[in-house]
């Protein structure tokens, strides 16, 4: 089978895009779930006054409970004859809303589709019994939501990606959608990424050693890349990093525009001899480059400058996520969260954040569009964890600041009765079928979505199972 990746942690990437790659071999790991997503939005919008921004994050967030549950799982599986795996309970890997619509991804490849209108299951996404979702994407440009799969039928070998749009799926009809790219061969080690930053989709058929840039509106090709020696292609706003095959001392790079593929610019980098690359990293003009045990280089591949940052201040993250609003980059390691310029400075550590996996797992983790909120299933603090057990909880902090402005636990995030019921304008029926207790949703959170219009979080956990919280 397949392994869908849109980042390991051995590989930081960008958050400009979602990287599907195929696998050697049959089975998921969980380098799948190391994906560094949440900025799929990058509308620039006038910024506030910070006091007054921090106090409307405040009152936005908070008295925000547990109002609904929607389970993944049907153990007759997404089809009337399923792969026997389809129809097995597994963690929930990824969430993804919709207007009203909540879609969650669950580890076995089963994708379902919720109402939040009625609270009920609309549909599953698996078009036919043989097919295993990896991942899903949605493509605000044309309101459809595109799948990544890959079939029984073709011995989970080839990615297929399909496009169906919302009003379809609101209807019931999942199977509505058209196929994507099928000119594309995309088996091992091929990939599909999608980029929500510059509207563009890179194919990349290791058949034929060929990249391909798509139009993310209406999908029709605009050019291709053929060059054996790309080791490797990082997407930032405009522009496109080629990273070539290195020698012992240096390794060529270029700059292409991401609209027509033009090279800006064509260079070589200096490196360490024998020393392995940690990271490479594109920001705007802004190149990042980090070696084993050596110190952070940040290059500005305009005027041709060097800033460096000691080893022992910037230790190598196992995640990136590039805020282009602010100018400034998060990094993930060993639980922690913290923000940098590029000047190579510190800019902000986190009062009261700490990741709840120590892997750094930001499917676990949103950004808001304003680049101004990080929310995150954290460790709950030493003083509450004696009331709940194994619950985390989820905190909202200030990107710029660092300071926790709300956070959601076992002792606060409980339903009142009357709230449960009206919030949504659902029946005291559907209420009831919630099984799970406040401190039980907290457990082992394993996907985390924001959606930012309805201003409601959706978490998925190991059951299977996907919570709404709301004010």
């Amino acid at each position: 089978m397949m392994e869908g990746r849109r980042i390991s942690a051995a590989n930081p990437r960008p958050c400009s895009g979602r990287r599907i790659l195929a696998a050697k071999k049959r089975g998921r790991s969980d380098g799948f779930l190391n994906s560094v997503k949440k900025l799929q939005r990058r509308e620039i919008c006038s910024k506030p006054d910070r006091s007054f921004s921090i106090t409307n994050a405040q009152e936005r967030f908070r008295n925000m409970r547990l109002m609904e549950e929607y389970d993944t799982h049907d153990p007759k599986g997404p089809c009337s004859v399923a792969l026997p795996f389809l129809t097995k309970r597994t963690k929930v890997i990824e969430i993804v809303s919709a207007q009203d619509i909540i879609f969650a991804l669950a580890h076995s490849g089963v994708c379902a589709a919720f109402s939040r209108v009625t609270n009920h299951r609309i549909c599953f996404l698996n078009a036919s019994p043989d097919e295993v979702i990896l991942s899903l994407f949605y493509n605000k440009n044309n309101d459809s939501v595109i799948t990544v799969s890959v079939y029984a039928s073709d011995n989970f070998s080839s990615l297929k990606c399909r496009s169906t749009r919302i009003e379809y799926i609101r209807r019931g009809n999942p199977d509505a959608g058209f196929a994507l790219f099928e000119s594309e061969s995309l088996k091992w080690p091929g990939f599909v990424e999608f980029d929500d930053v510059n509207g563009k989709v890179l194919t990349y058929s290791a058949q034929d050693s060929i990249y391909k840039v798509f139009d993310l509106k209406n999908y029709t090709m605009l050019y291709s890349i053929s060059d054996k020696d790309v080791q490797e292609i990082k997407i930032s706003p405009g522009i496109m990093l080629l990273i070539l095959n290195r020698s012992s001392s240096y390794v060529p790079l270029k700059i292409l525009s991401i609209e027509d593929g033009t090279i800006l610019k064509d260079f070589h980098h200096l490196l360490h001899r024998n020393k392995k690359v940690d990271f490479i990293e594109q920001f705007n003009e802004k190149l990042l480059v980090k070696q084993e045990n050596e110190n952070l280089q940040i290059l500005d591949v305009r005027h041709t400058g060097i800033r460096e940052v000691s080893r022992t201040e910037f230790l190598t993250p196992s995640a990136f996520i590039f805020l282009y609003e602010n100018q400034l980059f998060l990094t993930f390691r060993n639980r922690t969260v913290a923000v940098w310029n590029f000047r190579g400075e510190l800019v902000t550590s986190f009062e009261d954040h700490l990741l709840w996996r120590p892997d750094c797992n930001t499917n676990n983790t949103y950004i808001t569009s304003d680049q101004d909120l990080i929310i995150s299933y954290c460790k709950a603090e030493s003083d509450d964890q004696w009331m709940e057990g194994n619950a985390g909880s989820i905190n909202i902090s200030n990107i710029l600041t660092g300071k926790c402005l709300a956070k959601i636990n076992a002792t606060n995030g409980s339903p009142k009765d009357e709230e449960c019921c009206s919030s949504t304008g659902s029946s005291k029926q559907s209420c009831s079928l919630m099984k799970s207790t406040v401190a039980e949703a907290l457990e082992d959170i394993t996907a985390l979505f924001y959606d930012e219009d309805r201003n409601e979080i959706y978490t998925g956990n190991r059951h299977g199972l996907v919570h709404v919280w709301s004010n």
